[in-house]
């Protein structure tokens, strides 16, 4: 079976149906995602780092056994769906991408995030790889390996990270969807790279507890799907609430007004970025929507906070400087270069930094209240080659700053956005940014589906 005939690669509005009308049962979709995942010929080895194969066939045998009784479940039961690393799962150690942390105590209890998923009777088939500490939107994991994007095998570009073994998880039919989290665009980025939808919610939104941090004031749970729906069904779940979500409420384009970022964030776009970008703003344009072109000139304050490291880089060294003295030779130099730019943060540094932050959020909640949704591209590159990077530290660097570069901005604004792909068929994945003040989610979400029911009418259609 390819993937193109897939009965896990689908929405999941259509394999909710699906499983209510008994077109499909839960084992099936589970044992077709174990198989992905098993094949030799696949990305399953480099996707996942550990694989829950007979708890997820108990699991789903189960679901199927409530649904036959007529139990009233989860419309989401039965489904498969994989974890990011970076979430405590009871019985199972959390090393976060990491040699150093491997083998370490095994959680007590699951992550908040998890009990939910449980509770609607989701399962999981495993937890998926990711760069170590989720310090990376470039993707790479030089100790378990990095999946291949989907788009151009042949040459084996990278899928983004950090959530980059979420993506494949879910590009490749291994997951109907995918638990993931994001920091500085690791959920976005790679989904925009991949060609797939993605949605970093406000970071209040869901709970954190139990998760891995890489910066606690700019961390999301959030996921990873094929769709605008995919993405709110799971939100829902996340947050503990009915997940029976189908953008009827969505409103019309043309009551939709729309900021469209015109500095930063544009700079330096690649052709085929550029074409996709400004294809999307004109379908946009032309079906109504009231499109307004915007600065924010704020957003140099961004790269000054940002300068020594940020957050990230303070709080990472924080998190594993007891471990430098004796196994910093286990860590990936790369990810260490990252992590030792907060040994010269000074609290002063910190606090000036939050105090920046500060003015940054202000200005941009400022901004955006007045449109529905600003706009901008997920990423100014498409996913490079893995081979650009061997023994090149430099084009590392280069490319992970351009890849936090608009992305990275929505968390440190503290708003919320989501990624679709706006691609032609066939061509090179590019993702398509919506992105509004921190708390809107709900809205961020339907005004997200107007969107794509108009650049992707296959996805609303179930």
């Amino acid at each position: 079976m390819t993937p193109a005939s897939s009965l896990v690669r689908r929405p999941l509005a259509a394999i909710v149906r699906d499983l209510r009308e008994g077109v499909v049962t839960s084992e099936q979709l589970v044992e077709e995602a174990l198989q992905r995942i098993a094949d030799p010929q696949g990305e399953g080895s480099r996707a996942f780092l550990t694989v829950y194969p007979e708890g997820a066939r108990a699991m789903a045998r189960a679901v199927d056994a409530m649904r036959k009784e007529g139990m009233t479940i989860s419309p989401l039961a039965g489904i498969p769906i994989s974890i990011k690393e970076a979430f405590e799962v009871a019985g199972s150690s959390m090393h976060f991408g990491s040699k150093v942390y491997a083998g370490g105590p095994k959680a007590t209890r699951d992550a908040a995030v998890i009990r939910r998923i449980r509770a609607a009777g989701m399962v999981m088939v495993g937890r998926t790889n990711l760069p170590e500490f989720a310090f990376s939107t470039a993707g790479l994991n030089p100790h378990y390996g990095t999946p291949l994007n989907p788009y151009d095998r042949a040459t084996g570009r990278t899928p983004g990270g950090s959530s980059s073994g979420a993506v494949v998880s879910v590009t490749d039919g291994m997951a109907s969807v995918a638990l993931a989290s994001d920091t500085g665009g690791s959920i976005r980025v790679p989904a925009a790279l991949c060609g797939v939808t993605g949605f970093k919610p406000t970071a209040r939104r869901v709970p954190l507890q139990g998760a891995g941090s890489l910066a606690k004031l700019l961390d999301s749970a959030g996921p990873i799907g094929h769709t605008v729906t995919c993405c709110a069904m799971l939100d829902a779940v996340l947050r503990d609430e009915d997940c029976a979500w189908d953008g009827a409420d969505a409103p019309p384009l043309s009551r939709l007004r729309f900021g469209v970022l015109r500095n930063y964030v544009t700079d330096d776009m690649e052709d085929a970025v550029a074409a996709a970008y400004e294809r999307a703003l004109a379908n946009l344009h032309a079906a109504g929507a009231m499109l307004v072109d915007v600065t924010f000139p704020d957003v140099v304050k961004v790269a000054h906070a940002n300068a020594k490291g940020g957050m990230q880089a303070a709080e990472s060294y924080a998190r594993h400087q007891h471990l430098l003295p004796h196994r910093a030779a286990e860590f990936d130099p790369r990810i260490l270069s990252r992590v030792m730019r907060g040994q010269a943060m000074t609290a002063v540094d910190y606090l000036e930094t939050l105090r920046e932050r500060a003015e940054v959020v202000e200005a941009f909640t400022r901004l955006a209240r007045d449109f529905d949704a600003l706009l901008l591209p997920t990423a100014p590159i498409v996913a490079p080659p893995l081979a650009a990077f061997e023994g090149d530290d430099a084009f590392f660097h280069a490319t992970q700053m351009k890849l936090l570069k608009s992305a990275g901005l929505i968390n440190f604004v503290d708003g919320c956005a989501i990624t679709l792909p706006i691609q032609a068929p066939g061509a090179v994945p590019v993702g398509l940014s919506l992105a509004a003040a921190g708390g809107r989610d709900e809205a961020l979400l339907r005004t997200a589906f107007a969107v794509e029911r108009l650049l992707r009418p296959e996805a609303s259609v179930v």
